[in-house]
């Protein structure tokens, strides 16, 4: 079925003719004048009625570009067939770590070292895809943490912003106790055993202006379970002039603090090294979280105020250039 979503903006329809009514018309000056001998060279009752369809066609071009303008505010969508969801689902908040050090090339995926951002990026959107009757939400911090996606049963939207997010998007450091806070703000209506963060970080807490310690003590309070995890290969050889040398690329990572936060508020601390632990830390996450909800129907719905909108701007092209040739 069809629908209108702001159904109230078709309200905007007569307010061209409102303007027309209270609005002063412009008077003409008619103090100059073009004087001829004779008006029999002129066909003027022909002129005349040219113009004057000319006018009304004009006119009627106009409305119909208003109109379809309002449509379009109007927001028309095609709503489909209930869809109905499955018996058991869960609700799960995703906070991605957007710092500068998630620049670090220490995964391999595919035969090819990428950045942990990207390994991140390719396994949680696998994870995201397979969570049919879940609903999702996305937390992205660095120096501040923002809300990408409240939760939704809309994954594909979940794992494309997921996808779409880049390094430095919310600044270069870390403010651990920021995305706590922000997902117990945004899952303090869920009841209790629905309140789920899954935090995943490379470094430790260099920003925001709440305590990761405090964070997770209130956490603990409202019931919010968190599971943590840190980021990063633990060795990695360099090549140097002397020869390779090991470094430690997760010397920041703090992990006493990812693991007081998951054990105070029931949760669990998992350490990604690489591709194959981070989906090992997914499949372990599907068999901890289950949850019983009640059914539930699901309607999808497609946006076609595009379709009015295009309409608009033909007409107006095309209105424009027929008074050009004129």
């Amino acid at each position: 079925m069809y629908e209108l979503l702001w159904w109230w903006a078709l309200a905007l329809l007569p307010l061209p003719l409102v303007v027309y009514w209270l609005f002063p018309k412009i008077s003409a000056d008619n103090t100059l004048a073009l004087k001829v001998p004779s008006l029999t060279e002129f066909e003027l009752g022909e002129w005349v009625e040219q113009s004057t369809w000319s006018s009304r066609l004009k006119l009627l071009l106009a409305g119909m570009i208003w109109g379809t303008l309002v449509l379009a505010l109007a927001r028309p969508v095609w709503i489909g067939e209930p869809v109905s969801l499955p018996f058991s689902g869960r609700d799960l908040m995703l906070a991605v770590d957007l710092s500068g050090s998630m620049r670090e090339e220490d995964f391999e995926l595919n035969g090819r070292v990428v950045d942990r951002l990207t390994a991140t990026q390719w396994v949680a959107s696998d994870f995201i895809q397979r969570r049919q009757g879940d609903r999702l939400g996305l937390i992205v911090f660095a120096d501040q943490a923002y809300l990408q996606v409240p939760l939704t049963f809309d994954t594909a939207t979940v794992r494309r912003l997921m996808r779409e997010s880049f390094i430095g998007l919310a600044g270069e450091r870390t403010a651990i106790g920021d995305a706590i806070g922000l997902a117990l703000k945004r899952l303090k209506d869920n009841p209790e055993k629905n309140r789920v963060l899954i935090l995943m970080t490379d470094g430790a807490n260099t920003a925001g202006s709440v305590n990761p310690a405090e964070a997770s003590d209130m956490a603990a309070k409202s019931g919010l379970k968190i599971y943590t995890v840190g980021i990063g290969s633990e060795a990695n050889a360099v090549r140097s002039a002397f020869g390779f040398s090991l470094t430690n690329p997760s010397a920041d990572l703090d992990e006493g603090l990812l693991k007081l936060i998951a054990s105070k508020t029931g949760g669990q601390y998992f350490r990604a090294r690489d591709t194959t632990e981070f989906e090992r830390i997914y499949t372990e996450l599907d068999r901890l979280e289950p949850i019983e909800q009640e059914g539930k129907q699901w309607r999808p719905q497609r946006e076609l105020f595009t379709w009015p909108l295009a309409l608009a701007l033909f007409l107006g092209v095309g209105l424009l250039v027929w008074r050009r040739m004129e």
